[in-house]
């Protein structure tokens, strides 16, 4: 095993436990990838290069042309909202006004949100392949390790679960009046023309369906890629922190210092549960390193250059979580700013005619389902980035767990 080994699994098969550190993913973002490609948000996809220039090209065109009727579904659903509430206003009644009010603004944000994720596709894939490239799957040899693979997996179930509570929401509703045998829309909008036309019927609700299928994604996708972002990095933290807490273990390790000694440092940092430091990771658990397998495994070095090495491979992965930290805040900020609107502006016309609506039971229904992503929503965006910015800060913290002092000299 190289001294410096971190990513795990890139030029050789390198694992502290079969089932505790399992195999480097090689793409951590696949489901939202998959995602994002499938409701229209890469108007720019990356073809296989096997396929001939001509159906490249066609393929790029189609894209364009997907994107520009998944934008346009959602545009011209918002005006067609912001025409009914026009009319509507006049009328004073309050329970038709907040409702076209509320589909106006949700509508109008989804086709932001298309927007912005086509504008910005090209960077995304970018920063998400220089994470799949660059990210640290288990820490720094020593007497414990943490495996990022945990933040992986509950990255992966938070999307799924999320995409698919977003998805429910809005497609019950949207296939309400099928199931209830009625011929009627979804959404009650103004048309210029009889929505209800034999002719026009079947185009007018698909349209609408899809609509909602968007809306769902859009929110979803938007929440996900947060939360995974955040969980994500989150995981590269304690993967440092372990790592900077392991600095005079890692030393030791490959100084070859007796297994007794080893076996006394490690639990000294990895104490019991009624003993230990609370707090330390945010999302990975700690475990035991096999010593016998690792010392087995650890060619004898010099001090310096292990202790230093380490160190270096610290700063390293530090360097990168700011980078990818960085340019989180830069691909989000725009987007959360429209986003902190739409829900505060969402919540209260959610509130509002929930308390002063009628109470039919599918509407209740469609309400509490709304008015719970809707608040789900805001705390998953304010929780995540307030624990990434508490867990950001505390390096020196796990630098000072690792007996740096003992080798100050060779720094």
């Amino acid at each position: 095993m190289a001294s410096l080994q971190f990513h795990g699994n890139v030029d050789a098969d390198i694992k502290y436990d079969v089932i505790l550190d399992p195999a480097r993913e090689s793409n951590l973002f696949r489901v939202l990838m998959a995602m994002q490609l499938a409701m229209g948000m890469v108007p720019s996809p990356r073809l296989p290069k096997w396929w001939p220039r001509w159906l490249r090209s066609v393929g790029k065109v189609l894209a364009m042309v997907y994107c520009s009727m998944v934008i346009f579904t959602s545009l011209h659903l918002g005006v067609l909202f912001t025409k009914t509430t026009l009319d509507v206003l006049p009328t004073g009644e309050l329970q038709t006004i907040t409702d076209s009010l509320t589909m106006t603004i949700i509508y109008f944000f989804t086709a932001y949100g298309t927007i912005y994720w086509c504008v910005r596709s090209r960077r995304l894939l970018a920063y998400m392949e220089h994470i799949n490239r660059e990210y640290r799957h288990h820490s720094l040899a020593g007497v414990t390790f943490v495996s990022s693979h945990a933040a992986y997996r509950k990255s992966w179930i938070f999307t799924v679960v999320w995409m698919m509570a977003c998805l429910v929401g809005v497609i019950s509703w949207g296939l309400a009046p099928l199931i209830l045998g009625v011929r009627t829309l979804p959404l009650l909008c103004w048309y210029p023309f009889d929505a209800l036309a034999p002719v026009t019927y079947s185009v007018v609700y698909a349209t609408q369906l899809f609509g909602q299928v968007l809306v769902g994604v859009t929110f979803g996708f938007g929440g996900s890629l947060f939360v995974t972002l955040c969980l994500l990095l989150l995981g590269q933290f304690d993967v440092l922190y372990c790592s900077l807490k392991n600095l005079d273990a890692h030393s030791q390790l490959y100084q070859k210092e007796s297994i007794k000694g080893l076996s006394l440092l490690q639990s000294e940092l990895l104490l019991e549960d009624s003993t230990r430091e609370l707090n330390q990771y945010a999302v990975l658990e700690e475990h035991s390193t096999d010593l016998l397998l690792l010392y087995s495994g650890c060619r004898k070095g010099g001090q310096v250059n292990a202790f230093h090495g380490a160190l270096v491979e610290c700063v390293r992965l530090h360097r990168f979580i700011l980078h990818c930290s960085r340019e989180l805040e830069n691909l989000f900020s725009p987007y959360c700013l429209v986003k902190s609107l739409q829900i505060t502006f969402q919540l209260c016309l959610l509130v509002f005619v929930g308390v002063s609506g009628t109470r039919e039971f599918l509407r209740i229904v469609n309400q509490v389902q709304y008015l719970g992503l809707t608040l789900f929503e805001l705390l998953m965006f304010t929780y995540c980035g307030e624990l990434l910015s508490r867990h950001s800060i505390r390096s020196g913290e796990a630098f000072w767990r690792g007996g740096w002092w003992k080798h100050a000299h060779h720094i």
